[in-house]
């Protein structure tokens, strides 16, 4: 992905849960919205010293998905047989061909600065993600789309900061929670429709702070929320 196919995306997630507009910058929304979310590095692909990413860097050596099968196709990864007199011998063949693989994708498209990614579209620095479409900043998010700073979570779509949830939409800020939607700040709950700042409860609807109200003032109320919420990014 580019900029600004990123930026359409970023567009479509702040609609579908804020209704407005995205107003950060795609720096800003890695800063603070991704802070503490898991990903993929920037490291240095040794063999033609450009810039590549990897959800792993505890190695020495990196190579790109690219360049490994492109060294695969050229030249081959086989080495002819040599006499190996010590562990050192070992050692020193083994560190001639020892890469750690980088941006790896396997049956994906439009995947940039993402590692570990399986079937899936339309991915920005992600990792560990699976039959997902429109992924921005994630790590192990699962049959899901439109979601940005997820984590461990699966079937969510238009959801910012998700995690180990599942089955949620159109959300913000959801932890530990199944079936989630049109809601902000919900931790550890089932089954709630337009509530806000609610743990611990199930099957609701128009629900603040564990208080039950009417639908009229929940959203007037929802409305304020949401602008403390955009102010709060400004300020940022």
């Amino acid at each position: 992905m580019n900029e600004k196919s990123v930026k359409v995306v970023l567009e479509e997630i702040f609609l579908g849960i804020f209704n407005q507009k995205c107003i950060l910058t795609i720096d800003e929304v890695l800063n603070e919205l991704a802070f503490d979310i898991r990903l993929p590095n920037r490291v240095i692909d040794a063999v033609d010293g450009k810039e590549t990413w990897a959800s792993s860097i505890n190695s020495n050596k990196y190579i790109s998905q690219t360049n490994m099968e492109k060294y695969d196709e050229y030249k081959g990864w086989m080495r002819h047989k040599k006499n190996l007199n010590s562990l050192d011998e070992i050692i020193k063949c083994w560190n001639k061909i020892n890469y750690t693989t980088t941006e790896r994708n396997y049956d994906s498209i439009n995947v940039s600065k993402s590692d570990t990614i399986y079937s899936s579209e339309n991915v920005y620095r992600s990792q560990d993600c699976r039959n997902c479409k429109n992924i921005i900043f994630s790590d192990g998010v699962l049959d899901s789309s439109y979601v940005l700073a997820c984590q461990r979570s699966s079937n969510c779509n238009y959801c910012i900061r998700v995690d180990d949830s599942a089955n949620c939409s159109n959300s913000y800020s959801v932890i530990c929670s199944a079936k989630i939607s049109n809601s902000l700040f919900i931790q550890d709950a089932n089954s709630l429709y337009e509530c806000m700042f609610c743990s611990h409860i199930s099957n609701r609807r128009y629900c603040i702070a564990n208080m039950q109200f009417e639908k009229e003032e929940y959203m007037e109320i929802k409305k304020e929320v949401i602008k403390w919420i955009i102010k709060e990014f400004k300020q940022e």
